[in-house]
């Protein structure tokens, strides 16, 4: 199988793991397949995909998109950087919680997250580019953020004096962006054999 799937702490959101096929050239992978991807449960339809690259210690975050929803299937494609997803869905019984996972070009991995899921990442190695298809276009109308240093969530980044963009710096607690009304854009919904309240 091209793809395995390894389960994090927060049930939507996934690492999925592509196999390497090595030899004396190099190596390839399929980095997506819709059929493969459906029949794994994921998205096997996405409508962007976005490239970026950053020196040492940027954190880009944390990003979400409500309208249309943009889920984001995120990958490493030049250095190291750590991939974080964080709950930001009003009544989820994870909402807050954030999970993290370290990404090099070298031991390829993708994180998927929903829409529902605030977006970002931190630079660990001189310079990393990062490779994200998206299941929305994008629209900065809709487009907003959440503090990467939010204490509410709480994430435990590799850096305590990022890089960060002018709008970064200045995001919203996730207290604020719960009490916006675009927040209900999000709301947990139930699912048999989901998550229950602790």
């Amino acid at each position: 199988m091209p793809f395995a799937i390894t389960d994090t702490a927060l049930p939507e959101v996934k690492i999925v793991v592509p196999a390497l096929m090595p030899d004396e050239r190099g190596f390839f992978m399929e980095v997506f397949r819709a059929d493969l991807f459906a029949g794994l449960g994921l998205p096997d339809r996405f409508r962007q995909l976005n490239h970026s690259r950053s020196v040492r210690g940027v954190v880009r975050g944390l990003h979400f998109q409500w309208d249309p929803p943009m889920g984001k299937l995120m990958r490493v494609v030049a250095g190291t950087a750590f991939l974080v997803a964080v709950d930001i869905r009003p009544g989820s019984p994870t909402l807050g919680r954030w999970v993290g996972v370290e990404v090099s070009a070298t031991e390829p991995r993708h994180l998927w997250a929903p829409a529902s899921f605030a977006r970002g990442f931190c630079v660990l190695s001189e310079t990393a580019e990062i490779e994200y298809l998206t299941t929305g276009t994008y629209n900065r109308a809709t487009e907003s953020g959440i503090a990467w240093n939010d204490p509410q969530i709480g994430i435990d980044w590799p850096t305590s004096q990022p890089i960060l963009s002018a709008k970064d710096a200045s995001a919203q607690s996730l207290a604020a962006w719960l009490a916006r009304p675009e927040a209900a854009n999000f709301t947990y919904e139930p699912t048999p054999g989901g998550p229950t309240p602790s």
